[in-house]
């Protein structure tokens, strides 16, 4: 999904090719995605633009055929009707979530070279440091973070270390926890990496070592809603997230996480992100990290 706003309203003539929407297994109208664009917005931040609705369409189609309904009005009645249970579903069907292990390793090696040296001194005596991944997808983010922190920490058992890894799809956190993937996911780590931190399981798959999930909590979280944590995070991960939001919803979040935060903390973004006129609490530092001022 692309961040841009939404506008009054959705003429038809703006959707491309909105006659073949119209004649598809499950009509959909210029006004039903207008009304799952605002919905999308109201419950998650996240802003659809008009040329997302190939995507909204396949992803919304599954969910309507699983329910056995025949077209986009009967399901958003029901979205409204059973918001509690459905509007979950709803998000998951919509939410995006490429990773993958490492993903601009740049931050990796900022965090390893640099920041955990910080911490270990700033930290030297009461030996608590804490790691928030907001957008924890599948896994694979969170788990890179635990094995920079293993690494760093050969004694970790002496260091109270934790990652909240958290996301609004339940589904991903689903996958995130049983820490199972692809073996071809792993192929591009080192072959010690490969070796210590997971294990082989059938032809095909590799588990997390236990190790790694001792550090992780993984928790959904929608980043709009009141957030349930009490101590203050030394790194925050909040990659690939502010492009999905207005500017006002970016706003908004950096200011909640800065107060989340704790003083001269650092948070990494995503490659195409920027904090540029968004908040001007953190001091950029190159490579879209920046510390808490």
């Amino acid at each position: 999904m692309s961040a841009s706003g939404i506008g009054a309203g959705f003429d038809p003539a703006l959707i491309k090719g909105s006659d073949n929407f119209l004649q598809r297994e499950f009509p959909m109208s210029a006004k039903n995605y207008q009304a799952i664009s605002a919905k999308v917005y109201e419950t998650s931040g996240i802003v659809l633009s008009e040329t997302k609705q190939e995507m909204v369409y396949s992803r919304l189609a599954r969910r309507i055929r699983a329910l056995g309904m025949v077209n986009f009005n009967d399901y958003l009645s029901h979205v409204e009707q059973n918001i509690n249970d459905e509007c979950t579903s709803f998000l998951n069907s919509l939410t995006t979530n490429l990773t993958s292990f490492f993903r601009e390793k740049h931050h990796f090696e900022y965090l390893q070279n640099t920041v955990i040296p910080a911490l270990k001194a700033q930290h030297r005596i009461d030996k608590k440091i804490r790691v928030w991944c907001a957008a924890a997808s599948t896994g694979e983010e969170p788990y890179s973070l635990a094995m920079v922190f293993q690494e760093a920490f050969p004694t970790v058992a002496k260091w109270d270390i934790k990652i909240l890894a958290s996301d609004i799809d339940s589904n991903v956190l689903q996958t995130a926890n049983a820490g199972i993937y692809d073996h071809s996911s792993i192929e591009e780590l080192s072959a010690e990496r490969q070796r210590k931190w997971f294990r082989r399981i059938g032809d095909d798959k590799v588990e997390i070592h236990p190790g790694l999930k001792q550090l992780l909590t993984f928790r959904q979280l929608n980043l709009l809603d009141e957030w349930p944590m009490k101590n203050k995070f030394d790194v925050v991960f909040c990659r690939n997230v502010i492009i999905y939001f207005d500017k006002q919803t970016q706003k908004k979040l950096f200011s909640n996480i800065y107060q989340q935060m704790m003083a001269g903390s650092h948070l990494f973004i995503g490659h195409s992100e920027s904090l540029h006129k968004v908040c001007d609490q953190f001091k950029g530092l190159g490579g879209t990290i920046y510390k808490h001022l």
